[in-house]
């Protein structure tokens, strides 16, 4: 019923520049807290960037300066712009949404990833 699908991921040399799309549906997409995570081979997922409530980014330390996450709240989509690409950004990056109705309740919804593979 709730969906987050994520596209824009591909090939790209070292250096090189992505904007990935997560398109939001069955969500109220514009009053969740929104993130976009990553998991490369043989490795945890990681937190990436996020946006809080009170429009406020966070970036892992990774990526600061390189990475901007951005939300078009009519279009319900989150992006990612990530410039000055590195091999060890490859990985799958997932979008995730978080919907908090309540004190009590929380809903957590993630998109099914896509592949970003950096050439040295």
């Amino acid at each position: 019923q709730f969906q987050l699908v994520e596209s824009g991921g591909g090939l790209v040399q070292s250096g090189g520049s992505l904007r990935l799309s997560c398109a939001a549906s069955g969500i109220i997409f514009s009053r969740s807290d929104v993130a976009w995570y990553r998991q490369a081979p043989g490795k945890e997922r990681e937190f990436v960037a996020g946006i809080t409530g009170r429009s406020s980014a966070n970036y892992a330390d990774s990526v600061k300066g390189r990475f901007t996450i951005s939300r078009d709240n009519a279009e319900n989509t989150l992006y990612l712009q990530m410039n000055s690409l590195k091999p060890e950004d490859t990985a799958v990056y997932y979008c995730k949404a978080q919907f908090t109705p309540t004190v009590e309740a929380t809903y957590v919804y993630w998109g099914q990833g896509t592949q970003v593979t950096v050439s040295s």
